[in-house]
């Protein structure tokens, strides 16, 4: 097996802003794996708060020698042998892991869901995101969002219920709100959450810092809605020590180190009684792809990151009114656009 890279930024259609920054485009790492003339491809979105960037993803590629394995089906020994490589680098061994795992589909000519004995039918509705904006901007992304059933608000700054009450005069469907640890105070997060619930607000992700775990517990206590843990887990060892504090988790591939992790926390997290939310960074419909093709074992999905992109290298799974379109191509389901195809 040979390994290849290329490294690029995509562009979002709007500013991105949420309660820790703001960004107009994502870093990220384009990954092909081919064996015996059949390519796989992956990818490693690289936002500021994972840690990693062009220059780590580089190095951590630069330990990879893939060509002592001689089949995709050795995939189990092949990711272990990443995740020993170095310590972190979660998006990096998602990029790898991703791409094994469309390699695999490939070789064996089966869609990756149905490798794993999923049905494309029970893939859930996704929201759509909106990022933090003045009115006239939030009002365009909500158009933009027409036809979806849920959409995803990000608060946690001091105009939260103007955003709300804003987003209630165009629209009417339910919300997720994530707050991006935006919150600092338990009693304040329990009145909010209660006033959300008010408004057809059915989950809120991370209201308080991750680090606030009994405080957080409380507000999942009197909360009416579901509270999903996102920055306080990143694999299935944190799943335990939080179990007791949120409804969920936000189990991501890029913080989690690709799909063989993801199926491990679901796994795990049910056995704890969590809700299952599978979402995404900004990312190319490569990575998108790779997380639908799990997403029938979800209650809740966010994978809508390659629709907030304008410069797309991949064409791969649809929604349709927002929900999940699984198709019958083999691996994740994807393919890199003929215009694209220099840029890896």
């Amino acid at each position: 097996m040979n390994l290849s890279y290329s490294l690029l930024n995509i562009e979002l259609k709007h500013r991105f802003t949420i309660a820790a920054g703001s960004r107009k485009f994502t870093p990220i790492a384009l990954v092909i794996i081919e064996h015996q003339g059949i390519k796989g491809y992956g990818e490693a979105s690289l936002p500021p708060y994972l840690g990693e960037d062009h220059t780590s993803v580089e190095s951590f590629f630069g330990k990879i020698n893939l060509s002592k394995f001689k089949n995709p089906e050795q995939i189990i020994e092949i990711i272990e042998y990443v995740h020993r490589a170095d310590e972190g680098n979660y998006a990096a061994k998602a990029a790898l892991d991703i791409a094994l795992h469309d390699l695999l589909g490939k070789y064996l000519n089966i869609p990756l869901h149905k490798h794993f004995g999923l049905k494309k039918e029970k893939a859930p509705y996704t929201s759509y995101t909106i990022g933090m904006d003045q009115p006239a901007v939030l009002k365009e992304k909500i158009l933009e969002a027409e036809g979806f059933r849920y959409l995803k608000i990000k608060l946690g700054s001091e105009n939260d219920r103007k955003i709300i009450e804003f987003v209630r005069e165009v629209t009417n469907v339910p919300l997720y709100v994530d707050v991006n640890q935006g919150w600092k105070d338990k009693y304040f997060a329990i009145d909010m959450i209660n006033w959300l619930a008010r408004h057809n607000v059915i989950l809120v992700e991370q209201p308080l810092p991750k680090e606030m775990i009994e405080e957080t517990a409380l507000i999942t206590e009197q909360s009416p809605i579901p509270v999903i843990a996102d920055e306080a887990v990143q694999t299935s060892d944190d799943i335990e020590f939080i179990s007791g504090a949120y409804s969920g988790i936000n189990i991501k591939l890029m913080k989690c180190g690709g799909i063989n992790e993801a199926i491990d926390m679901i796994n795990t997290a049910r056995r704890f009684n969590l809700k299952i939310m599978l979402g995404c960074m900004t990312e190319t419909s490569c990575a998108i792809s790779a997380a639908a093709q799990i997403s029938p074992l979800a209650d809740f999905a966010d994978l809508d990151g390659n629709l907030l992109i304008k410069n797309d290298p991949f064409e791969g799974v649809k929604t349709a009114d927002g929900k999940i379109i699984l198709n019958d191509m083999p691996g994740i389901g994807c393919n890199l656009l003929d215009n694209s195809s220099d840029k890896l």
